[in-house]
C-alpha cells in the first residue's frame, strides 16, 4: 500500500502514467460517465479529481460518479425493481416535493419502466452513496499534480486523510433514507442503495428477507486491482434485500454505551463543579425565596 492517500486520480492509480491516464489527468477528463466529460467535483474549474482513496489497508469509493462504470448500477437495480425482459431507462437528478410542495431532495437516479407506446408503467429509485473524507485530501491531490512521475510513490503524513463511514452515514445516508426513502415508501415504489462493500460494512446488521419480499435492495460493490491495466475495476459484491421499516429503524437506532460510563463522566463534572465553588446554573428554591 503507498504512503499516500490517492488510489485513483482521474480514474487510475497514481502510479499508472500510462498515455491514456495522462490525457485524463491532463485535461481533467472523467472516465466514469458524469454529467459531462469532465470531473467537476468539488470544483468544475479545479475539480478534486481523487476518485477513490487508501484508507486502513482498503481502497474507499470516495466519489459517487465512480460507481458509474460500465454502468452495473442501473443494470443491477433494473433487475431488482422491474421483471424481466421490461422495457426500462434512467433518469437522473430527479427532484422529490413532498405533499406541501417542499422539496426532499433529488433522486439520483429514477428507473422507468414503459410499454410500448413510452408510457410509464412503474418506476423505482436508485441513490449512490460514496464516503466523505476527513482530512484535506486537496493537498496531497495538489502536490501529485506538479510532478506525477516524481511523486507517484510520494511519502504523505501532512494531513491525516481518512474516509469517514460515521459522518457519510449519519449525514447523507440516514437522511435520504427519512425524507426521500419514506416518499417512495408510501407511494408502495421499491428503493435501491449502490454503496461501496466497506461502507456496508460499518452499518449495524440489518435483518434481510427474501427478494420478492423485499423493497430495498442493497447493491454492494468492491473495487478490484486488475494487475496487467494497473487499473482498478468496479465488481458486484453482493445484494442484500431488506424492508423499509425494520431496515430504517435498525440504521437510526444508536446501541446504547455502557450507564457507567456516562455516570462517570457526569461525575467528573460534577466533582470539578463543586471544588471549584462554581455557581450553579439555575436558581435553587432558597434562591428564589429570598429575592
Amino acid at each position: 500500500m503507498p504512503n499516500h492517500p490517492l488510489a485513483e486520480v482521474f480514474g487510475f492509480p497514481a502510479d499508472n502514467l500510462s498515455a491514456t491516464a495522462e490525457r485524463y489527468r491532463k485535461n481533467k477528463l472523467c472516465p466514469y460517465n458524469n454529467k459531462v466529460p469532465s470531473c467537476t467535483k468539488d470544483k468544475a474549474k479545479d475539480p478534486l479529481g481523487v476518485c477513490s482513496i487508501f484508507d486502513g489497508g482498503q481502497v474507499a469509493i470516495t466519489c459517487p460518479i465512480r460507481f458509474r462504470q460500465d454502468w452495473l448500477i442501473v443494470e443491477d437495480a433494473a433487475n431488482f425493481l422491474f421483471p424481466p425482459n421490461t422495457a426500462w431507462t434512467s433518469l437522473q437528478e430527479i427532484r422529490l416535493n413532498d405533499a406541501q410542495g417542499k422539496t426532499a431532495g433529488n433522486i439520483d437516479f429514477v428507473l422507468v419502466a414503459y410499454d410500448e407506446a413510452g408510457q410509464i408503467m412503474d418506476f423505482g429509485s436508485l441513490e449512490v452513496q460514496a464516503v466523505y473524507i476527513s482530512g484535506n485530501v486537496r493537498q496531497p491531490f495538489a502536490h501529485y499534480m506538479t510532478d506525477r512521475e516524481a511523486n507517484q510513490a510520494m511519502v504523505w503524513t501532512a494531513t491525516n486523510v481518512r474516509a469517514d463511514y460515521l459522518s457519510s452515514s449519519r449525514k447523507r445516508l440516514v437522511p435520504q433514507m427519512l425524507y426521500k426513502g419514506t416518499i417512495f415508501q408510501a407511494w408502495k415504489k421499491k428503493q435501491a442503495v449502490a454503496l461501496h462493500r466497506a461502507f456496508y460494512d460499518t452499518l449495524p446488521e440489518l435483518p434481510e428477507v427474501a427478494q420478492n419480499k423485499a423493497d430495498i435492495a442493497w447493491l454492494l460493490y468492491d473495487l478490484e486491482f486488475i494487475q496487467d491495466q494497473n487499473r482498478y475495476q468496479l465488481v458486484p459484491h453482493k445484494t442484500i434485500y431488506t424492508q423499509f421499516g425494520p431496515a430504517l429503524q435498525k440504521i437510526t437506532t444508536p446501541a446504547a454505551g455502557p450507564i457507567e460510563e456516562f455516570v462517570s463522566e457526569l461525575q467528573a463534572k460534577l466533582d470539578e463543579k463543586l471544588e471549584n465553588n462554581y455557581p450553579p446554573d439555575a436558581p435553587t428554591l432558597a434562591d428564589i425565596v429570598q429575592q
